[in-house]
């Protein structure tokens, strides 16, 4: 008969939040680092000057954001169990970082616009301490929540689209702050999935968590380039 061990002896409940923890601390590591390729794509796209190289060209400004993220983003997701899925993560986040650029450029030309980037980047770690800490703590259900805001984030995403085409300063106003509200629940969301058991994959969670972040803080730039930007 084989001994005992400690780990066998621990109830299931324990080896589960152990479990649990894990992809919690893999899944913010992670996070963390992909903000790095993050930052080299974007300077990389400002190096290029690649807001004044598809200025005037919105449609393939989109269809080439769309192709490219949607494309890494099935890449990521079927080899989210192996190291690969890692590298490809990294890949994405450089290649979101790279379509930075063109609204980086643009906030970076108005003469406060390092501010309203440091702001929109403080309020963006404000909004994820926040819902992060609700969605650890909270001992309600949201696995309901999910389907509402997918629903929400299609909707937005067709409005987006169309509004390259019609640059409606008002609808670009919704849009942001509709966006804002919509990915700061699915930051509350996707930490209550990890720490519920609902997301038991470092990858695809932190795949989940960085698309948050990253519609937060470009969402919000945006807000802040139209209400606040300054030309002075």
């Amino acid at each position: 008969m084989q001994p005992e061990t400690p780990l066998m002896r621990q109830p299931a409940s324990t080896t589960l939040a152990l479990s649990q923890n894990r992809v919690l601390r893999n899944t913010y590591a992670l996070l963390a680092l992909s903000l790095l390729p993050t930052i080299g794509g974007a300077w990389a796209g400002l190096a290029m000057n690649l807001g004044k190289m598809l200025a005037g060209h919105a449609g393939i400004f989109a269809m080439v954001f769309l192709i490219g993220a949607y494309g890494l983003m099935f890449a990521i997701q079927a080899n989210r169990n192996s190291s690969l899925g890692v590298a490809l993560l990294l890949v994405f986040t450089f290649f979101m970082g790279l379509m930075l650029a063109p609204l980086l450029s643009v906030i970076m030309a108005m003469s406060n616009g390092f501010k309203l980037i440091a702001l929109a980047a403080g309020g963006t770690a404000a909004v994820f301490a926040a819902m992060a800490s609700i969605g650890t703590v909270t001992k309600r259900d949201l696995s309901g929540l999910g389907k509402f805001l997918f629903v929400g984030a299609v909707m937005l995403l067709i409005a987006a689209v169309a509004n390259i085409f019609l640059q409606l300063p008002g609808l670009m106003i919704a849009i942001s702050l509709i966006a804002i509200g919509i990915f700061s629940a699915f930051m509350l969301y996707d930490v209550n999935r990890i720490v519920t058991g609902g997301e038991t994959n470092y990858v695809s969670a932190t795949l989940n968590l960085y698309l948050d972040i990253y519609n937060v803080f470009t969402n919000l730039l945006a807000l802040l380039g139209i209400t606040g930007g300054s030309s002075d």
